[in-house]
């Protein structure tokens, strides 16, 4: 004996193939599952920055070559001990963006500096979307006015993104 389909059940085409209400309720709550982690992974919810506030490497490089004038301010805000391994020439070290101290020493260097300055900030310690320094770091400066403030996008660390692509460092405790 065949049972009647039950009460509140659902079928919606799709082409030639049958699909179940529980089928797309399933599909759908995978696809909503997948953005929420994307969005967490990427970070993109949590970033102080917009798109236009951030540079790739590549696009660094080429700022760097062309000696832009007035010159860019390039500042590291991650572990000193990374940046006495190797940063980006002429790039300064005032203090890790996860630390109070770290931050009061940028915003004491930021004072220094005209609020029209081309500033790039960036660390590289680990995944962006793990960094406890530049997120900080930027949000300081950013409430101080810097109209033209950006962020180097380093997904995965300033060793991999930069360092084995061949683009320029320097090493040591200096600038």
């Amino acid at each position: 004996m065949r049972r009647p389909p039950p009460r509140y059940h659902l079928r919606v085409f799709h082409g030639r193939r049958n699909i179940s209400a529980n089928a797309l309720a399933a599909v759908l709550l995978s696809a909503v599952a997948s953005l929420f982690v994307s969005l967490s992974v990427h970070g993109d919810a949590q970033d102080p920055w917009t798109p236009v506030e951030t540079v790739a490497p590549a696009q660094l490089v080429g700022e760097l070559k062309q000696g832009k004038d007035p010159q860019l301010t390039l500042i590291y805000v991650g572990m000193k001990a990374l940046y006495a391994g190797a940063h980006i020439p002429g790039a300064v070290y005032y203090g890790a963006g996860s630390t109070e101290q770290g931050l009061s020493e940028l915003k004491k260097f930021a004072a220094s500096l005209p609020k029209s300055s081309d500033v790039v900030l960036y660390c590289g310690c680990c995944p962006l979307e793990k960094c406890p320094n530049l997120r900080p770091a930027f949000s300081a400066l950013k409430d101080t006015g810097f109209a033209r403030l950006r962020v180097l996008i380093l997904p995965t660390s300033f060793n991999a993104d930069w360092v084995e692509k061949g683009y320029p460092i320097h090493q040591g405790s200096t600038p």
